[in-house]
């Protein structure tokens, strides 16, 4: 089996600072004295492109994590904006409610590469909660 080469320091210092979050894809050339034809011929290579793309499949991942965290909080203050005693903060929740995308379960096949499974609610709304949104979009629909 042949012996991948290794990344240069200079596109490890490129790929480093792409995703520091810091600069833009053309800064990141500037500051490394990189022509974008020098990139260009980088990004074909299979070597750079592999670590590329696993750097973006990572900070995808990182994303995915950090929404993950913060998704019930979000939830949580739509349900208590419900209560709301301005109608149409109380509409605007009740349809943010409504209209919440149910993510797909990811599976990781033994490979480690991500697959969506089937899209599916892993939780039901309460009756209580149900009931109170129909009722505000009820009285929200009569006025029209």
């Amino acid at each position: 089996m042949a012996k991948k080469k290794a990344l240069t320091r200079r596109q490890l210092a490129l790929l480093n600072n792409l995703f520091s979050g810091q600069f833009d894809e053309q800064s990141v050339l500037d500051e490394l004295k990189t022509s974008r034809n020098v990139y260009t011929k980088w990004l074909s290579n299979d070597v750079f492109a592999e670590e590329l793309n696993r750097r973006i499949v990572s900070a995808h991942r990182q994303s995915q994590v950090l929404i993950a965290q913060y998704f019930s909080v979000a939830a949580a203050k739509l349900v208590q904006l419900t209560d709301s005693e301005k109608e149409e903060t109380a509409r605007k929740a009740c349809l943010d409610i409504i209209s919440l995308p149910i993510s797909p379960i990811r599976k990781v096949k033994e490979s480690g590469e991500p697959k969506a499974a089937d899209t599916q609610m892993t939780e039901q709304f309460s009756t209580e909660t149900v009931s109170k949104l129909l009722e505000l979009l009820a009285k929200e629909k009569n006025k029209t």
